[in-house]
């Protein structure tokens, strides 16, 4: 498994990435100021760097236990993607609501667009890095 240095430079190289993308990628796409979705992305980029700490400790020790080791097939890398970002939205979706003064409706919307941008990120991005930084042997 990986050791906690590598979990925090996985967290945060992920977080800082995803924002200098989504920022002006959400500005033009939903109409509205960087200001405001640099607000909402980083709020939710707060959350996700603790969820994503936590979230993949839990999830590579599951591996590790109905498998016995922790590298991921193709399909457990979308079940991975997919789960995360579930817990995310749950978390998010009422911060968005309530910040930028829009119905739950629209938030959910707005959410899932994030998620889907996050979901071909996140699978990306996972996939690359443990090629730049591979799981140590006998994980």
């Amino acid at each position: 498994m990986r050791k906690t240095h590598d979990r925090i430079r996985h967290a945060i190289s992920f977080e800082i990435i995803g924002l200098l993308l989504v920022i002006p990628l959400g500005a033009m796409g939903f109409g509205m100021g960087l200001a405001d979705i640099g607000v909402v992305a980083i709020f939710g980029a707060t959350i996700a760097t603790l969820w994503n700490y936590v979230y993949n400790l839990y999830f590579d020790r599951a591996v590790k236990r109905l498998r016995g080791r922790v590298h991921k097939t193709f399909g457990i890398r979308i079940l991975h993607a997919l789960l995360f970002e579930c817990g995310l939205l749950v978390m998010t979706l009422p911060m968005f609501s309530y910040y930028l003064g829009i119905g739950v409706w629209q938030a959910f919307v707005m959410d899932l667009a994030f998620v889907v941008f996050y979901l071909i990120y996140a699978f990306v991005f996972n996939w690359t890095y443990d090629q730049i930084f591979p799981l140590p042997e006998g994980a």
